[in-house]
């Protein structure tokens, strides 16, 4: 009997999911069952992602800088990926205020609706502004400062850090091509070995993966808000994911075959998994060990590029964050009957690429990050609380633009460096 592969496993998880969702609400006591005895298991297959995350990335990227032997390979690689990066996610924001003007969602929001929701979700949303309220006020190189350390085994604790711990790797990977090769091998060789190890860490711990998207996506549909106010928000998500879906299937394919020349089609059925375990996650970094798996194994990519490519993508690239975070913050200036000029639109460029940069690659850090763009465009943060009921879901489909954003990027430079294997030998 032909195996099933790791992605049709996890698409069963996430149909059985919903129709064990749709059955729970039916019944009196089943939305609590389904939060008392089935979210549980999807909150620890996160944390067991999330858990690996920090040692993945310590040991691939200082196993990835440290292989290249020498620094101008280094400088070379990172040029690229960062002006991919950065372009992309300019490029995401753009298409996100374009489409967010045509459609114009928040002219359909009623004020009922919108009292309502603000009264439900207020809380919440004092909550976010209390966690960036530190970050409003920081100066303009904040985010620079935030990528050095001051104390490692702090920053490693936390996988908000993580910008932190790619500086670290990147200097202990840059320190072992400079010292005399002899001095290097003992302490090179252990990182090479725990590679190995992590990577086989992450092989068990998918294996229980379809389980955790199952009870994932249950939790969410059980616990979603009233049909009403996703209705109000219909045309808000619509604009959203409209955006990444341009992102997804024109704007990053178009990329991939002008620059590689492979298949678009082929490609996604290759990074499948990984967008699959993205969607339910809503994390780019839990996703990262299945990212790299993908990417390696599947789309062809030297570990190489992958180990140094990927952990930078997962923690800076937020195409899909940068794109609804233009989206949301027009929509709430419509629904306050606000008409945003062009310069503070502009403005909402460059704010939302540097807070997508500084978002951590954790569910719903862009709300964070979204309370810094609204006040930069002089939106009322208040409206925060409008866009808090279908964030999750939103969330979910932003993630995957994210992590195809980070795949296309490593393929793309693996190719211009001679990194990537021909479609016919890749296993």
């Amino acid at each position: 009997m032909k195996k099933i592969p790791l992605y049709i496993k996890i698409l069963i998880g996430m149909v059985l999911g919903v129709l064990f969702a749709i059955v729970a609400i039916r019944f009196d006591g089943g939305v609590k069952f389904t939060k008392d005895w089935i979210k549980p298991f999807g909150t620890v297959f996160i944390n067991v992602l999330k858990m690996i995350a920090i040692p993945l990335i310590l040991a691939s990227l200082i196993k990835g800088v440290s292989d290249l032997k020498d620094v101008s390979k280094l400088s070379r690689m990172g040029i690229r990926a960062v002006g991919f990066y950065l372009f992309t996610t300019v490029f995401a924001v753009c298409l996100g205020l374009v489409a967010v003007n045509i459609v114009q969602p928040g002219k359909a929001i009623k004020g009922e609706t919108r009292e309502k929701m603000l009264a439900s979700y207020s809380a919440d949303a004092s909550k976010k502004q209390a966690e960036a309220e530190t970050q409003k006020g920081a100066g303009p190189l904040k985010f620079v400062e935030d990528i050095v350390p001051d104390n490692i085994v702090k920053a490693a604790s936390s996988n908000s850090n993580m910008l932190q711990v790619i500086f670290f790797a990147l200097l202990l990977g840059l320190a072992l091509i400079l010292i005399p090769p002899d001095k290097a091998k003992p302490m090179k060789d252990f990182f090479d070995s725990f590679n190995d190890v992590i990577l086989k860490v992450i092989d068990i711990i998918m294996k229980g993966a379809p389980f955790g998207v199952f009870a994932l996506i249950a939790a969410l549909i059980a616990e979603s808000p009233g049909l009403d106010i996703f209705k109000a928000l219909g045309w808000y998500a619509f604009t959203v994911v409209f955006g990444i879906a341009i992102l997804l299937y024109v704007f990053y394919p178009a990329l991939l075959y002008i620059f590689t020349k492979r298949s678009p089609l082929q490609f996604i059925k290759q990074i499948s998994p990984a967008q699959l375990l993205a969607f339910s996650t809503s994390s780019s970094a839990a996703t990262l060990p299945v990212t790299m798996e993908c990417v390696e194994k599947r789309v062809g990519v030297d570990n190489e590029v992958s180990s140094f490519v990927l952990p930078i993508g997962a923690t800076v690239n937020m195409d899909g964050t940068s794109l609804y975070q233009a989206v949301a913050a027009v929509f709430i200036a419509q629904a306050f009957g606000m008409d945003l000029s062009l310069t503070v639109q502009l403005g909402i460029i460059v704010t939302a690429t540097l807070a997508s940069i500084g978002s951590a690659a954790v569910p719903s850090a862009g709300m964070v990050m979204l309370v810094i763009v609204l006040a930069q465009a002089g939106i009322p943060e208040a409206g925060l609380a409008l866009i808090f009921a279908v964030d999750r879901p939103l969330d979910m489909c932003r993630t995957v633009a994210n992590v195809t954003s980070d795949c296309t990027v490593a393929t793309i430079i693996a190719k211009q460096i001679g990194k990537l294997e021909e479609p016919s030998l890749v296993k």
